[in-house]
Order: C-alpha cells, then structure tokens, then sequence
C-alpha cells in the first residue's frame, strides 16, 4: 500500500504529534517550528498527495478531506501510532478537524491553524480546480505570495513546491476543500482544541477560526498580528509559543507524576520555597525529569526506582535518597527490596557508599513505620 511521505523528528518514545500541511506547500512549512517541537515529541510531518514526496495517484477527482484523513491514519498505523497531537494549516487543519469528529479515538489533542469549518463554499474551488487542471500550477504559482504572506515576505522554497506540485492531485485536493463543511458537526469535538489565526489571513480571516472556537466545547484562540495565511512559516515563534502551551502537557503531566510518586507534602513544601530565582528550575525538573522521563511508559516506576536509587548512593546524594526511599515504597518496592537494591550498591558502588545509604534508608523506613 502507497503511503504519504513523511518525515519523522525527534524521540521514539515521545508522545507522537503529527503536523499537517496547506495546499500547496510542502512539509517546508514546519522547518522553523518542528525541529523546536521535537525536543518534546515524535514530530511527523507528512505531505500532501502530489506534493512533496507524496504519490500524486493517492487521491484522484471527487476526492474528500475524509479520503486524505484516511490516509494520515493510514501513514498512522504504518509507524506503529495509535494515538496522537495534530497540528495542521488550512487544509491540513481541515484534515484534523474531520480526524477529531470521524476518530477521536486517536486524536489527543488539536490545533487548526489558519483554517476553517467550510472554505467559502464550494464554486471557488471548483474554478481553481479547472483552472489547474486546464494550465497547470505555474501562473497560480506566481500569486502564492498575495495569497499566503503579508506584503514584502516570502519564503522561496515553499513557491517553488507550490509550482512543482502535480497538477492533478492540487486540484484534487481544491475538490476537497469545496466539498468540506463540518460546522454542523464541531461541537462533537471532544480533544482538547487550540484554533490559531492570522490576524492579516485573506484566505480563511480569524472570524472563521473564532466559529470553530465558539462551537468546539472547551476550544482556545490565539490571533497572531502580522501573520497572514502561512503563519508557521511567517511568525513561527508565535505559532511556536502557541503550541507549546497547548501541546506541551509535559508540566502538568509532570507534576501529576511528581505527586503520585513524592507526594503531595514534599511537593507543596518544594513549591512554597520557589523563588524567581529559583522557578525555571522548578519548572524543568516538572517538565524533564516528572513530564518526559517518569512518564516513559518503557519502565515501570518500580524499576525507576531502583535505579534511582542506585544513582543517587552512587553519587552520594544522601538527601534525595531519602526522598527516593519514600518514593520507592510509594511506587510499590518493599523494605526488604529497598535493601536488596541497596546491598547491590555496595558492590558496584563501594561499601562506604552503601553504608551511608543503608543509615539513611534505615532512619526513613523508621520515621514511615512510626
């Protein structure tokens, strides 16, 4: 089975996130926010039919944005992802509205960027599908920077992927976009939605990104100054910024693990000493350590545990053992495996190490019992 292309950025084991594009452009769209967006996820950029690297045969004439849905969840599968963020531009964007109403099953969360619920009706596009169809791309081409950008900005490389896309396959995807009406089926949306607006767009203006979020339960807006329809490309700090906050749960997640696993009491009491000096700090080890580490479903939190723990008798971090001793029982070890763990420790580690080790864990299992 053909697949669209693809390209794939950032940690295996990340929470997956699949960044969709606009008619026309290539996977080039993301190249200032994806590479950021990989720090935290497994970034997926795939390409549009005929575009890119993408067969132009994968959808023909009469093609819907139900029949490019199928095919991000076929490319889905492919890689092994059952559930993922989206994030996609115009009629990429469409593509992940028509994925949160027809599967919300596997979408976790999404953000529309530039994009709308219906796209003016459908006679627009079926002209510029004629018209593609009839000349080719290259004099649409020559306006993609009216379309797409404010006065004075472009970005070569995504007009000369506009003028080499196949022909067929851009007007099948315009007949997409004139047959796409969803507004009577937003408020279904249950992911979490975050809709992005150019404030300068003349394609889909922010009025049609504030009726998605009027309609979607829960939805949030972000309007973008200066920003025309390709916002990722022109204001991608913004955009970047935008999705971070939306898509970035690590923080929370984070301190949800953090909780469970040092409880609320140590974590209150970390947080009531946090000063301005100290809270990027803070901040890090919720997102880092607790949102990306200890949510790693590859172990287990028992067996993070125990290596924790040989880590910090390594080191001779003796404070946060204590803390870890306490966290080792919560996460499910018990006295006598605690000892197990440490006795090992003082094999690799050195017996003094584990002497000390075995003091503090000693007075911890003490203060638990008492």
């Amino acid at each position: 089975m053909k697949l669209l292309d693809h390209r794939a950025e950032g940690p295996v084991s990340a929470p997956p996130l699949l960044l969709g594009p606009s008619l026309g452009t290539s996977s080039a769209l993301w190249d200032k926010v994806a590479p950021e967006l990989s720090i935290t996820h497994r970034v997926v950029r795939w390409e549009l039919p005929g575009h890119g690297g993408s067969a132009a045969d994968l959808i023909g004439a009469g093609a819907t944005v139900g029949d490019l849905a199928g095919l991000v969840l076929a490319l889905a599968d492919s890689l092994g992802i059952e559930r993922f963020a989206y994030a996609g531009v115009s009629l990429g964007g469409a593509v992940g509205l028509h994925l949160a109403v027809h599967h919300p099953e596997r979408v976790g969360s999404l953000a529309v960027i530039c994009s709308s619920a219906h796209f003016n009706g459908a006679k627009p596009w079926e002209e510029r599908a004629a018209l593609v169809r009839r000349e080719g791309l290259v004099g649409l081409a020559e306006s993609a920077n009216a379309r797409w950008f404010t006065p004075g900005f472009t970005v070569p490389e995504l007009v000369r992927d506009h003028r080499d896309a196949d022909p067929g396959a851009y007007a099948a995807c315009c007949d997409a976009l004139a047959a796409f009406d969803l507004r009577d089926r937003l408020a279904e949306i249950s992911s979490p939605t975050l809709l992005i607006a150019g404030r300068e767009d003349p394609a889909t203006p922010p009025v049609h990104l504030r009726e998605i979020a009027d309609a979607v339960p829960g939805a949030a807006l972000v309007e973008i100054p200066g920003a025309s329809h390709l916002a990722p490309a022109q204001c991608p700090e913004a955009v970047l910024t935008a999705l971070r906050a939306h898509f970035d749960g690590g923080a929370r997640r984070g301190m949800e693990v953090r909780r469970e696993v040092l409880g609320d009491a140590h974590v209150e009491r970390a947080q009531a000493r946090q000063t301005p000096f100290t809270a990027r700090f803070q901040d890090f080890i919720s997102r880092y350590a607790w949102g990306e580490i200890w949510t790693d479903p590859t172990l287990t939190r028992r067996e993070r545990s125990m290596i924790t723990l040989t880590a910090l008798v390594a080191h001779g971090h003796y404070d946060e053992l204590a803390m870890h001793v306490r966290a080792a029982l919560r996460n499910g070890l018990t006295p006598d495996e605690i000892g197990a763990v440490l006795l090992q420790t003082a094999v690799y580690c050195g017996v003094p190490a584990a002497n000390s080790a075995f003091a503090t864990a000693q007075r911890v299992l003490a203060e638990e019992e008492g």
